[in-house]
């Protein structure tokens, strides 16, 4: 029982390491992370402090959450896609664009999120 819960620490301290490793290796060869890091950790204490109820504060920072999340794996696809080969080919430029798409759609969210959670209290005013 107890070596069961090292191997268990063991496999969650590695897939840490893994984890960490992704984060370091996306910000230093993906501009477009390193830039919306920086926005997310301007805009984040931002919506804390804008965000008048808890639901409000998370919907704020959480859209802005997402963005990083799907950089993450635009970013993932399009490492997968390069290692496959580098030649053109049209289901990777479309898998490129439509991961590109997706990070477009959740910078939109957070304008839409922001827009609703802090523009429509001052509509009604």
């Amino acid at each position: 029982m107890n070596n069961d819960r090292i191997s268990d620490l063991g496999r969650v301290a590695r897939a840490l390491g893994y984890s960490l490793a992704g984060f370091r290796t996306t910000w230093r060869h993906e501009a477009a992370f390193r830039q919306e890091v920086v926005l997310c950790a301007l805009l984040a204490p931002l919506g804390l402090w804008l965000g008048a109820t808890p639901l409000e504060k998370a919907l704020l920072v959480g859209c802005l959450v997402l963005v990083l999340i799907v950089e993450l794996l635009n970013t993932a696809v399009e490492a997968a896609i390069d290692r496959v080969g580098l030649d053109r080919h049209p289901l990777s430029a479309r898998a490129k664009d439509i991961g590109s798409a997706a990070v477009l759609t959740a910078l939109l969210n957070v304008a839409l999120v922001w827009g609703l959670v802090l523009g429509l209290p001052l509509l009604w005013a």
